[in-house]
This record gives C-alpha cells, structure tokens and sequence, in this order.
C-alpha cells in the first residue's frame, strides 16, 4: 500500500508510476474520493459542532423554562443530515480504501523503463552454455527412458498441471531443498523456519496477494482460507502488526513449502513438464530490512540466489525488470533466469525483489528506532532460493548424455547417497 501522503501531497508521482508500469489506473480516480471524502467530512464536523452548540442551548432554556421545541425540530433534520453523511462517508472511505489495496507500488528510481519483457536489460550472464554432439531434449522427453516424472498418474489424481514424482525424481527434489536450506542456514544467516501451508484473508491482503489476485490462488471457500502461492506469504507476515527492535535488522527467514496456483491466465503456456505446475515446491527468502539498507540488502539476496546456481554448475543470467514487467509490490525486481538446453534459451529460476514499504503498510510491520522517536515502517523483502522444480528441470537438462542419462552436479551427490547419474529406468 503506497503512503496516503504521497497520493495526497504528490499524486504525480503515482501517476507517472502507473504510467510506467502500463497500468489502467488513474491517480485522478483516488483524488475524486478523497476529494469527497473530505467535504463530507467537513459538513459532517459542522453539523456535529452546531448539534452540540444546539443541545447547550436546549439545556439552557429547559433550564430556565424557556421553549426548545424549534430548536429541537431543526436539530432533528441536522441528525437525520448527520446519519446521511455518515452512511456516504463509510462509503467513500471504502471505495478509497480499495482503490489504494488495488493500485501497484512505485518503481524506484533505479529501474529501468519499458513495456514488456522484450524491454528488460541483462545484469550479466554466468557459466558456459553446454554443447552437444546430439540433439538436446526437454526434460519430458528426458523422463520417457529414465521414469520419474509421472505426468499420467498426475493427471489421474488431481488434473492437469500436476506430478507424480517416482525413486531417483522424489530423492533428487527432496536433495535440492536440502542443499539450498543447508546453504542458506548455514553460510547465508537464514532461520529456517515451517509456516503453515494456508492463510487467512488478512494474510495474504498484507502480501498484496488480495483483493487484485484473488483468481490466481486456490481458496478453501467454507473457511475463507488460500493455499499459500508462495512461503513468503506467511514469511512476511509473521510480524505483522509488531514493532520490531531497530538492533534486529536486518531479519533473513528462509522455507521450503509447496506452493499452489491456478495459473490464471495461462491458458496455453507451458502445458508439458514441469516448468507451469498448480502445485510446486519451492525454497524461499524473506527479508526484513531498514530503509536505508534494503537496496544493499536486495545485492545480498541476489547474491544468495546466484550461489545456488554456482554451487550446481548451471548457467544463468541476470536480468532487471523494467517498469512494465514488474510485480504488483515490487519497487524493483532482478529474475535469474537458468539456461534449458532442451528449450534452447533461458527461463526464469528466481525473482528478487524489493518491495520497500509497500507490504510492511499493508501489514503494519514496524521498527522502533534505536535513538528513539516514532516507530517506523520497516522494508520487506523476497526471492526464490530457488524454485526446486525448476532446478531438477535445468539439473537433467543441462546434465544430459547421448545414452539417455544425466550426470548430477557435484555439490548434489552428497545428498543423492554418493549417486552420480541418473540412469535410464531406474525408479
């Protein structure tokens, strides 16, 4: 949620924010209800103050024997005025309220402008892109002679878009989440931490997950509960409507969980594989940073992401979102995007991003300075570290051999038991 100060005192810059991120809203529409919001206001405090003035004088005539009944009469109808206002203002204010859950964050300065993904520069890239002597494949084709990947019996049980994972492909994802949790707790000063899998409606409003995206999650409608999209949902808002000390800055929380979404809007991409699933694993980073840090501390989680990507041997590149491709809460977005051989081109693996204030005034996450003075909205801030699908998807692509097996990483045999390939049909 953007500060009410802003939109009030410096609606231009909104505007041109909504502009940049190609958004169909309009700071003029806020303006309009906060325009009549406050008149409604004033004549509703004008009226309260002639009641009361009114209701003296009433006192005063009873009190001396004098005749209130048209003063009385007249206040009637200032009552009857007073309730009007009352109902339209409650009105008004919920009308603004929604318009400020639904408008996008500010782009920082920083972020480059554009209209699409066509538009987003490159950081830099890392790693050599693989040859072959063979014709590369897609994992799914890859998991027709070494087993695994169960698309069929996914489809049986629940659908399209979902999975079953057999032997040598369930070890390999629990051993990815092992590794990255390891890395990130023991080298990167994360806390581990097993949140709950579905949240209330205030939970994910605080993310700003609701009310824009409702249609991207899967609600529990008799309990008015969401599966979570993503672990930093519930990361985030862990301290929501808490003052934090200033002195426990920054806060690095890290999880691997599920996470489920309706991919609304997707109709026709990515329909074989892994790469769009309802349900995925996935190890996420959370940060809770002051004001002044959190661009440094949004290089230091992009550098936590890369790491993993180093650790595995698998080439990636960086790029910065521009303004037209960024995410609902973001003030600015890197993605790293991992090189799939079998699709010829680089996909996105991890998205870190600042989203400033804008989740912590949702939540109500604060700091109370350590000099003292007025508690102050702290900076959230998120990335995949990594998406666990995907990097089982980028691990046997990238390690791929003409016999149809695939050669792990190194940094994975430790936690595959000491197993170095993945051989056809083993399950």
């Amino acid at each position: 949620m953007l500060d009410l100060k802003l939109l009030q005192r410096q609606p231009e810059i909104v505007e041109k924010a909504l502009c940049d991120r190609n958004s169909p809203m309009r700071v003029e529409e806020f303006t309009a209800l906060d325009e009549r919001r406050r008149a409604l206001l004033a004549e509703s405090e004008t009226l309260k103050a002639e009641r009361n003035s009114a209701s003296a004088e009433v006192g005063k005539l009873k009190r001396t024997g004098g005749d209130a009944s048209a003063i009385m009469e007249r206040m009637g109808a200032v009552n009857a005025r007073i309730k009007v206002l009352g109902e339209e203002l409650e009105g008004v204010q919920t009308a603004q309220n929604d318009w400020m859950l639904s408008v996008p964050n500010v782009p920082h300065t920083s972020v480059p402008l554009g209209k699409s993904e066509e538009d987003n520069p490159v950081l830099h890239t890392w790693g050599q892109v693989p040859t072959f002597s063979f014709t590369p494949k897609e994992h799914w084709e890859l998991a027709e002679t070494l087993g695994g990947l169960d698309f069929d019996r996914g489809a049986k049980l629940a659908g399209s878009r979902f999975t079953v994972y057999w032997g040598w492909a369930a070890r390999l994802e629990r051993a990815l989440a092992s590794l990255f949790l390891d890395i990130h707790t023991r080298e990167h000063g994360y806390t581990e931490v097993q949140p709950p899998l579905m949240v209330n409606r205030k939970t994910m409003t605080g993310t700003g997950n609701l009310p824009k995206f409702e249609e991207d999650l899967f609600k529990m409608e008799a309990w008015d509960y969401f599966l979570i999209p993503t672990a930093e949902v519930p990361l985030t808002n862990l301290f929501a409507e808490e003052i934090l000390e200033e002195s426990m800055l920054p806060i690095g929380l890290t999880a691997h969980t599920p996470c489920f979404r309706s991919e609304a809007g997707a109709y026709g991409k990515d329909t074989r594989g892994l790469i769009r699933q309802h349900q995925f694993s996935k190890v996420e980073m959370v940060r809770f940073a002051h004001p002044e840090r959190s661009f440094d501390e949004l290089e230091r989680m992009r550098g936590h992401a890369e790491a993993l990507l180093q650790r595995l041997e698998l080439p990636y590149r960086v790029i910065t979102l521009c303004t037209g491709d960024m995410g609902f809460a973001s003030a600015k977005t890197y993605d790293l995007e991992v090189w799939l051989p079998g699709q010829n081109k680089y996909r996105e693996i991890s998205s870190c991003s600042n989203c400033m204030d804008f989740q912590a005034r949702r939540a109500n996450i604060r700091f109370r300075p350590a000099g003292g003075g007025k508690p102050e909205f702290a900076h959230t801030l998120n990335g995949s570290g990594l998406a666990v699908g995907r990097t089982l998807v980028a691990v046997m692509e990238n390690g791929q051999q003409e016999d149809g097996s695939v050669v792990l990483p190194k940094a994975l045999v430790p936690y595959m038991g000491g197993q170095e390939f993945i051989l056809p049909q083993q399950r």
